[in-house]
């Protein structure tokens, strides 16, 4: 229908609905003025937590990126447990040679080839006993030398001259002599003689050519190890007989790791190593066994992919490397400047191949 002139149009207008009042014209309470919260300030005695201390932030912190610190030996102080002990060695021995000299004489009464047999059979087990004494003795302070080289390579870092760094480049290589996977390095030092090198760079120098092959060794020992406790203790139907052989294989691998670096350690040259190894792993903490984690060195959700026994089979592979970085830094003549130190990230994606967290935080996503 359409409009003719005569019909008269309609103006545009606005309508109200009854539905209430707008919003703009409810009555709102007055404020009261008395209920109103005074200004204040805060207390100036509040002090912010650093990130460094806080121990939620630290728990959140993926264990690759966290940089473990460098092993360093024990100080050897006076003891009253060693006092002790070495009076009640010295008279147990005084004991012992009573006894013999008492056993010795009554031989002799009865028969003079006995009392001979027995003089002659105490005077071999007493050259047994003083060569175990003196190779025990020859293996601690081969250990005392090599920490020695590494202070001493320390102090030459920062002296001005280059005739510190050059001496202990020659104690390195004297201390090397016999290692044959050193020897392009120690010919290549060699023809360094004539030629003007600072103290810093010869240092790094020499770490790079007598080192690197070590170094290399060295890894490989770590990693061996790992996977050999990650193995074992994944299918071992027992938490004793894991026990054992983690001892067991860090042991040799503590001594294997000593010998590549020179230290050549007898008993009790192994024993202060394995004493000073635990002695870093108390006080800087070591790996903490639980699902949490794996989730955070294998990448959230690879825990339930993971059986029980093959997760605690990677946690103790995990553990054993960081037994082995440890004696690394126990055992290596020179510090870690040149050369990149490992860490327990360098050994994750060998322990689970085809694991690592990328993977799997990918495929998570795309299911």
């Amino acid at each position: 229908m359409t409009d003719t002139p005569d019909t008269p149009r309609r103006k545009p207008a606005s309508f109200t609905l009854d539905s209430g009042p707008a919003p703009s014209q409810i009555d709102k309470p007055a404020p009261d003025r008395q209920s109103r919260r005074a200004p204040g300030s805060f207390d100036e005695n509040i002090v912010m937590t650093a990130d460094a201390e806080d121990p939620f932030i630290e728990t959140t912190t993926a264990l690759s990126a966290q940089a473990i610190p460098e092993a360093r030996p024990r100080k050897r102080r006076f003891s009253f447990a060693r006092l002790a002990a070495g009076a009640f060695g010295l008279l147990f021995s005084l004991a012992v040679g009573l006894w013999i000299d008492s056993l010795i004489r009554d031989l002799f009464t009865r028969a003079d080839w006995l009392g001979y047999l027995a003089i002659a059979a105490a005077a071999i087990g007493a050259m047994a006993f003083l060569a175990v004494v003196a190779r025990e003795l020859a293996g601690l302070w081969q250990l005392k030398a090599v920490q020695a080289l590494k202070q001493e390579a320390i102090e030459a870092s920062l002296a001005p001259s280059p005739k510190a760094a050059r001496k202990v480049m020659d104690h390195l290589v004297a201390l090397l002599a016999t290692k044959p996977q050193t020897a392009r390095g120690r010919t290549r030092l060699k023809e360094t003689e004539g030629e003007i090198i600072d103290g810093p760079h010869l240092l790094d120098l020499t770490e790079r050519e007598l080192l690197t092959p070590l170094d290399r060794e060295a890894r490989a020992l770590i990693l061996n190890a790992a996977r050999r406790v990650s193995i074992v203790t994944a299918v071992s139907p027992r938490a004793l007989v894991d026990i054992g052989y983690v001892v067991y294989e860090s042991a040799r691998m503590i001594r294997a790791m000593a010998e590549l670096y020179g230290g050549r350690p007898g008993t009790f040259g192994l024993l202060r190593l394995m004493r000073d190894v635990i002695a870093h792993l108390a006080v800087t903490g070591s790996i903490a066994v639980g699902d949490s984690l794996i989730q955070q060195v294998l990448g959230h959700g690879i825990a339930a992919k993971l059986s029980a026994r093959l997760g605690e089979g990677v946690i103790n592979g995990l553990m054993t490397a960081r037994i082995g970085i440890a004696a690394m830094d126990l055992c290596r003549p020179m510090p870690f400047k040149a050369l990149r130190r490992p860490g327990i990230g360098d050994f994750i994606g060998d322990l689970t191949p085809g694991m690592s967290g990328k993977n799997m935080s990918g495929k998570n996503m795309s299911d």
